[in-house]
């Protein structure tokens, strides 16, 4: 996991500057330089392998960080409209998907989200805060200063997404899917991953009978119900 490098002060002041200053987010006011959510945005919150799924999946989307912090693991938070986490639960409810437990959350008014350098002016240019690899959080989808960002965030309601009813068909090109496909489709890819997770977990598990990477012990067979009683007897 790559180690998160500590900015200097300027550089800290910065990143809050182009933050506040450009894209009128607010800031924690403390270091490292954290995001309020709750305020201008929320995030939906999962793994990061399911996300980059649902990137492919999906299209196009509001910002999208990746935050390598946590000791569980790489995550992945794609920015929602605000007041979207509220709206989870019942969202994961009514498409079938609330009583699995899925690794997928959000964070909303109360909560904060890593604040990673700004992206570079250009892919050429040299911006001096630091990116990537060297941070514990970097952009995926950066923001774009100057443009409006609530209106390419994930909401719910008419005219939400791509083909919200009311919105001419030239302005639903590059929109945003509205938040019930993406929460279905982020909530397939948790799914999915934790099933590859599991599967991956039980290969290497395996590998350690004998040389038989796919042969389980008479013990889990039974208790798996895959090998009768009478067998081992």
């Amino acid at each position: 996991m790559p180690v998160a490098l500590p900015r200097s002060r300027s550089a800290l002041a910065a990143v809050r500057q182009w933050y506040e200053d450009e894209l009128r987010w607010p800031t924690t006011g403390t270091e490292p330089v954290e995001l309020l959510t709750g305020v201008r945005f929320d995030a939906l919150d999962l793994p990061a392998d399911a996300g980059r799924a649902v990137l492919g999946r999906v299209g196009p989307t509001g910002p999208v960080l990746i935050d390598r912090s946590g000791s569980a693991g790489p995550r992945m938070l794609v920015l929602v409209t605000a007041g979207a986490a509220e709206e989870l639960p019942e969202l994961l409810e009514w498409l079938e998907w609330g009583s699995l437990g899925l690794d997928l959350t959000a964070r909303g008014t109360g909560d904060r989200m890593p604040a990673p350098s700004p992206p570079p002016p250009s892919p050429q240019a040299w911006w001096p805060y630091g990116s990537g690899p060297r941070e514990a959080a970097g952009w995926v989808r950066p923001p774009e200063p100057g443009r409006e960002i609530e209106a390419a965030l994930p909401t719910t309601g008419t005219g939400a997404g791509r083909g919200g009813r009311g919105v001419p068909l030239a302005d639903r090109q590059g929109r945003a899917p509205d938040l019930v496909r993406l929460v279905s489709a982020a909530a397939t890819e948790c799914h999915r991953a934790r099933l590859l997770r599991g599967r991956q977990a039980r290969r290497q598990t395996d590998c350690g009978y004998g040389g038989q990477p796919f042969a389980f012990s008479n013990a889990s067979r039974i208790s798996a119900g895959t090998r009768p009683r009478s067998l081992t007897l």
